[in-house]
């Protein structure tokens, strides 16, 4: 049996298949990230998935694409929990952007994108990735993305910019003050995804002037930074997947036309997607290969 995870910082999916592809389960964690989970925790995360455990003795290859997994050091810290669970496994871990890559190919090269709790890029020419400028995280970087977004609304809160009934309805909705969001961002582990828990508050007020404005320069931020970033951006497809590529399209399309830009897909959860490319290309080769 073959698992096939795709995992962005706040959530992962996971699909139980075989190399024909037929599909059988799906169960969800938490997402994970090396850069902030450990070995230990990853391994106690899918543990507490009952139904997830239940088949780890069952699993004779997994293909892992998470977040954070940028270098060899941080698969390991993966790699390391992964073996922990699924023992008898062959273990395949890669970066989510290799598995955004995966999910929106159609034959031909183009750019693929994150737009999650995090964002990236790459171009993908068909069997390789190509990066051209880094992901700083969402500190530095991670532009549209839902912390880089949540970062805003709570700046905006904190410097009064926000409408007086807005602001109620987040510190109603939330529970926010200036204590609070201190200490889950200065002090609290995952601040990247207490950040992205507001996009929906966001999304409820998108219409509004400046949460629209908020939208479309923050898409025209990304596009600037990590697409038009490779020499051939105007002439190859740009996909995205992603929560915040999906639920913020229209924004994600106007700032594509402003930046000359030509939109592929917009995929919400690509594991679907990634099954399809490794029932195309890789279980194929599952057959040729001896198992170590």
């Amino acid at each position: 049996m073959i698992l096939l995870a795709d995992s962005g910082s706040t959530k992962c999916d996971w699909l139980l298949t075989d190399s024909t592809g037929k599909y059988y389960d799906s169960y969800k964690t938490i997402g994970f990230n090396p850069f902030f989970h450990s070995s230990e925790t990853i391994a106690h995360e899918i543990k507490q998935n009952e139904s997830l455990y239940g088949i780890a003795t069952r699993i004779d290859e997994v293909y892992y694409y998470g977040a954070g997994n940028s270098s060899e050091y941080y698969n390991d810290i993966v790699r390391i929990a992964l073996a922990t669970v699924f023992k008898n496994a062959r273990l395949h871990v890669d970066h989510d952007l290799l598995g955004a890559a995966y999910a929106t190919y159609t034959g031909e090269p183009c750019i693929s994108c994150i737009l999650g709790t995090g964002s990236n890029s790459c171009f993908f020419d068909g069997n390789k990735i190509h990066e051209q400028v880094p992901a700083l995280g969402y500190i530095l970087g991670d532009e549209a993305s839902g912390s880089y977004f949540g970062k805003q609304l709570l700046s905006c809160y904190l410097y009064k910019k926000l409408p007086e009934e807005i602001a109620h309805d987040l510190e109603k909705e939330y529970g926010v003050n200036k204590a609070t969001i201190f200490e889950h961002v200065y002090e609290q582990p995952n601040a990247n995804v207490y950040l992205a828990s507001f996009t929906r508050f966001i999304a409820k007020y998108r219409d509004l002037p400046l949460f629209a404005d908020m939208l479309h320069k923050g898409m025209v931020h990304f596009i600037k930074e990590h697409v038009l970033c490779y020499d051939n951006a105007q002439n190859v497809p740009v996909h995205f997947i992603g929560s915040i590529a999906f639920h913020f399209q229209e924004a994600l399309q106007s700032a594509a036309k402003e930046c000359n830009v030509k939109l592929g897909s917009i995929i919400k959860q690509p594991i679907q997607n990634l099954l399809s490319y490794h029932i195309k290309y890789i279980f194929p080769e599952l057959k040729h290969e001896p198992h170590h």
